[in-house]
């Protein structure tokens, strides 16, 4: 049984589904610094902060962007594109930075639920990281770690599922099964 109404924060995790479809409203500058500010607070090892981030709402950029994927339609159907880099001038374990932007980003997924808007995480389009960077105008020692189309939802209705956690975790020895 899930855990809900306990916090906001848990309504929020738990509620929150990838957006696909997305409205013409543009998002705003109040908005996008709410969401950069969401990211720019996630935890990293030494406070090193790698994560660098794109703004894209130039509809020429994000239809290039567009055609940098086998998702062509989302991005170019958002009105907002972030993209996520490692920073690797400032990476000092590359594990550890690259679970920080994992954190991050999933701060600016969390971030746009709040705000009523939807998103989804990209990661087919690091199959053409080198494009990205071009089309972007990035340095070399930014490495791609995601693109996240953000936008109001379109209408529709957005379910998921996930495995039990006796599928998923184990108490103090591999094997144990967990008991919900």
């Amino acid at each position: 049984m899930p855990v809900t109404g306990e916090s906001k924060v848990i309504d929020t995790i738990l509620n929150r589904r990838s957006v696909r479809e997305f409205t013409d409203r543009p998002i705003g500058k109040d908005e996008i610094n709410i969401i950069l500010n969401a990211g720019r607070w996630a935890p990293s090892g030494l406070n090193n902060q790698p994560w660098r981030f794109a703004v894209v709402r130039d509809p020429k950029i994000i239809h290039e962007l567009s055609e940098c994927t086998h998702y062509s339609s989302i991005v170019s159907g958002a009105p907002l594109l972030i993209a996520a880099f490692l920073d690797t001038e400032h990476s000092y374990n590359r594990t550890k930075d690259v679970q920080a932007i994992g954190a991050s980003i999933q701060n600016m997924l969390l971030a746009c639920c709040g705000l009523g808007l939807g998103t989804v995480w990209l990661g087919e389009i690091l199959n053409q990281h080198e494009k990205v960077n071009s089309i972007l105008n990035c340095p070399s020692k930014l490495e791609l770690m995601a693109v996240i189309a953000i936008g109001e939802p379109a209408p529709g209705k957005r379910t998921s599922t996930r495995k039990a956690l006796s599928e998923l975790a184990f108490e103090e020895e591999y094997g144990q099964k967990w008991e919900e």
